[in-house]
């Protein structure tokens, strides 16, 4: 049994969704990708993540559905962050209003992302 910590990663940008891969398991954790909401909500319901990270635009179901279904459906309090592209500040209070933790406006810094990951799961 793996002591990593669990990351569910929604994001439909494939290119984005490697090099954030890529980027989070260098710091050592674990990554399960989902590249729409629906899949995100499996994966989350299969895993049980210590950090969700959740594109707010997806195919099939949206980052804010998938918050919602986190946190009202499974009733979790795990961290989520979302990312958004600019200039999309109701979706973000939205995302807010629903019970995400952390936003990051698109295009963003995986350093400043992996950043406020460690940030998430310390405290």
């Amino acid at each position: 049994m793996s002591n990593k910590k669990k990351i569910v990663l929604a994001e439909d940008n494939s290119t984005l969704s490697l090099l954030l891969k890529f980027r989070l398991q260098k710091e050592g954790y674990d990554l399960f990708i989902a590249a729409d909401g629906k899949q995100a909500i499996e994966l989350i319901e299969e895993h049980t993540p210590e950090l969700i990270l959740s594109d707010i635009m997806m195919p099939y179901i949206s980052g804010l559905e998938v918050i919602s279904h986190v946190r009202n459906k499974l009733e979790m309090k795990v961290p989520i962050i979302v990312f958004s592209a600019a200039g999309q500040e109701e979706m973000v209070l939205k995302a807010f209003n629903l019970g995400a933790n952390d936003f990051m406006g698109k295009p963003f810094s995986p350093n400043e992302l992996v950043i406020r990951v460690k940030r998430l799961l310390s405290s």
